[in-house]
């Protein structure tokens, strides 16, 4: 079955269960049924009417299928592409099938909404469920290896004059994650102040503040990238200041190409991976591959990638030459 085919399948099989399943059960459930609990206990905080609870599942569900649906490639998809769209469709629908699940058993032939507590156990087996099948999915829905590209059967190489030292080095910055990181640096600021001051009501900014941290920790280490081909390593630099590093020992590169790819090839942005093939993606276009001689490979989106890719072809010539 083509892969369209088979998300409508399974979208319609998980869809039948959200519905079906809550129907069934009708009878057994308090109205309205608890459908949240806070995350400082099992005790539920909130209720839903059984219709509502059916409509916003379903409609949850259908979003989530829509967006992976709505990315499908035909013909040439890249197989971590492949891999990162099955585990997607099937993981989501694993967890909307968990969730629901969870649910109604914990209201089923309770008095009332408020008697509906949560186990403890119920939240890891549901995301446990999710994992385990993403992980299925995207091991069954690879595929083929990808078909070599043009710079994969010919790696470019660098002319080098006898004893002449070259050095690389490229610099890349994702604007819109530059926007992102800077905005919650405002308002972690905005947040304190207004706290220390205690001229504003400022609890609802407060409580978000946890989230405003992460996203400036995960931005000031993602919104920039710099890769530099030194020596006998090729030295990956996250961040405005280059750290933290990853370094890349020449002697376990095989060779290196450039390649134009994009975040829809590869399963969206920032670092994406499978199993002997990572990504780091912070914008479409040409990227630096490096292929193991463990036959890993790793992708790098980074400008003039092409001459990095000389160099290091060149460098790993002399390395076996000499």
């Amino acid at each position: 079955m083509r892969p369209r085919a088979i998300a409508a399948v399974w979208w319609l099989a998980v869809t039948a269960v959200l519905i079906l399943a809550p129907l069934a059960l009708r009878d057994r459930l308090p109205d309205p049924m608890a459908t949240h609990w806070g995350s400082a206990g099992t005790v539920p905080d909130g209720s839903s009417s059984l219709t509502g609870h059916v409509v916003t599942s379903s409609v949850t569900w259908a979003v989530m299928w829509l967006v992976l649906f709505a990315l499908t490639r035909r013909g040439q998809a890249r197989r971590a592409f492949r891999s990162t769209w099955w585990g997607c469709l099937f993981g989501f629908g694993t967890l909307m099938l968990g969730l629901t699940a969870s649910t109604l058993s914990v209201n089923l032939d309770a008095p009332g909404w408020r008697a509906a507590e949560l186990p403890v156990w119920h939240v890891p087996l549901v995301l446990l469920g999710m994992v385990a099948a993403g992980l299925v999915a995207a091991r069954l829905g690879r595929g083929p290896e990808d078909e070599p590209s043009a710079g994969e059967q010919a790696p470019p190489r660098l002319r080098l004059r006898p004893g002449q030292r070259a050095v690389w080095v490229s610099h890349l910055v994702n604007p819109w994650l530059t926007a992102l990181t800077f905005g919650a640096l405002v308002l972690i600021v905005a947040a304190i102040t207004l706290r220390l001051t205690g001229r504003f009501d400022a609890t609802a900014l407060s409580a978000a503040l946890p989230g405003f941290v992460i996203v400036l920790v995960v931005g000031l280490a993602t919104m920039s990238l710099t890769v530099k081909v030194v020596g006998e390593k090729v030295v990956i630099g996250f961040g405005p200041v280059g750290w933290p590093t990853r370094t890349i020992p020449l002697a376990k590169v095989e060779s290196a190409w450039a390649e134009e790819r994009r975040p829809g090839e590869v399963g969206g942005w920032g670092f994406r991976g499978v199993p002997g093939s990572a990504t780091i993606m912070l914008r479409g276009g040409e990227c630096l591959i490096l292929r193991y001689r463990s036959g890993g490979r790793l992708a790098i989106s980074i400008d003039d990638a092409e001459r990095g890719a000389s160099l290091i072809n060149t460098l790993i010539a002399e390395r076996v030459s000499s």
